[in-house]
């Protein structure tokens, strides 16, 4: 069904810890008045198994992944297509799975998506990146090619990170989960774990990349010290900006800028699981970056999105919506002078927000 308002469109995970849930696509509802904005959650599509990313089609289709490893088309009137043929075989455990795709910017000429996924491997599992086309009668994936994997491969099934960004430049941002296990890989620039890397659409190395010709750093990393980062987007002016998941409080929202250490685990603000300082238990260390924003308690936030239509009002807009899976709502972040002015709950109550994105208008998918 849909809505005469404008709408963020929200997937919402019932059940969000269980080993199984059936889930919806929900269309959120924005009512046009200037002075209290009202939300309200409407499902468009039922019968999904852990849906965890969404890239927005032509003629308000979605393209949804299910983390056992199936990706579906799903019509703008909210019926749910076959699981398409072709997807890889991916390391459905724990947090592994198929995870996020998004649509190329020229998706409308070249039917070219971009996925992530834990890839089974020597040595354990380990997140990659592939690209493959949509075929015109969209029941399968043609050509597809894993573009990039994080090394090592380690035998754990938590921390893998797995946001897509397209850049203005066309080059790919992809986030890395330190593996849990492998925290102190994040300061360390010979490995993937806990980074941020950037390529380009065929999985090459752009010229430019901070530690190109660096010794026995990997080319591909644009940022590290992160831990779990699982919402990335690009702000209004061209600026990649992500989240990550502390340990037990310490959730950041970081803007990574090329070679920046944002600091993990050397510094955070969280704590170990059960208490107890992590390391020496420091907020703070000369040449590590300060968060732009950081919830104790956490909040476990999962998706991203910057609000740039006008159609919501003008106090809305250039806001930044980040999912809580903890507390089960939509914040919507106020930003001024580059900072965190105002969190605003929305939906609360609704199931934990999985991801964020940009359809028609800006979209969340919850």
């Amino acid at each position: 069904m849909r809505s005469n308002f404008p709408t963020i469109s929200c997937l919402r995970l019932w059940g969000r810890l269980a080993a199984s849930c059936t889930a919806a696509i929900l269309a959120a509802s924005l009512a046009p008045l200037a002075a209290a904005q009202q939300v309200r959650a409407q499902t468009v599509a039922t019968g999904l198994e852990h849906p965890w990313g969404v890239a927005f089609l032509p003629q308000g289709r979605f393209l949804v992944t299910e983390r056992p490893g199936r990706m579906r088309v799903i019509s703008a009137q909210g019926a749910l297509g076959a699981p398409l043929a072709g997807v890889p075989e991916v390391a459905a455990r724990g947090q592994g799975g198929l995870l996020d795709v998004v649509a190329d910017s020229a998706f409308a000429t070249n039917r070219t998506i971009y996925f992530c996924f834990s890839e089974p491997g020597s040595g354990g599992n380990s997140t990659a990146l592939a690209r493959a086309r949509l075929s015109t009668d969209e029941r399968r994936l043609e050509e597809v090619r894993v573009i990039f994997s994080q090394k090592p491969k380690v035998a754990s099934s938590l921390h893998f990170g797995c946001r897509i960004v397209e850049a203005r430049d066309g080059n790919l941002f992809l986030t890395l989960g330190d593996r849990f296990q492998r925290k102190d890989d994040a300061q360390t620039l010979d490995t993937h774990h806990g980074k941020i890397v950037r390529v380009q659409k065929d999985g090459g190395v752009p010229r430019d990349n901070p530690f190109v010709g660096r010794g026995s750093a990997l080319p591909e990393i644009w940022s590290y010290g992160h831990r779990n980062a699982q919402g990335a987007a690009l702000a209004p002016d061209g600026t990649l900006w992500m989240h990550e998941h502390g340990p037990q409080g310490g959730d950041e929202i970081n803007q990574p800028q090329a070679g920046r250490n944002h600091g993990w685990p050397v510094v955070t603000f969280g704590e170990n699981y059960g208490g107890g300082r992590i390391g020496d238990g420091i907020t703070q260390k000369q040449g590590m970056e300060q968060p732009l924003h950081y919830w104790v308690p956490s909040i476990a936030p999962s998706g991203m999105a910057f609000l740039t239509s006008d159609r919501y009002g003008e106090d809305w807009k250039g806001s930044l919506f980040v999912g809580s899976l903890k507390f089960a709502y939509l914040a919507r972040l106020q930003l001024a002078g580059g900072k965190m002015a105002r969190e605003e709950k929305l939906l609360e109550g609704w199931g934990g927000c999985a991801t964020c994105g940009r359809g028609r208008t800006a979209s969340c998918t919850c």
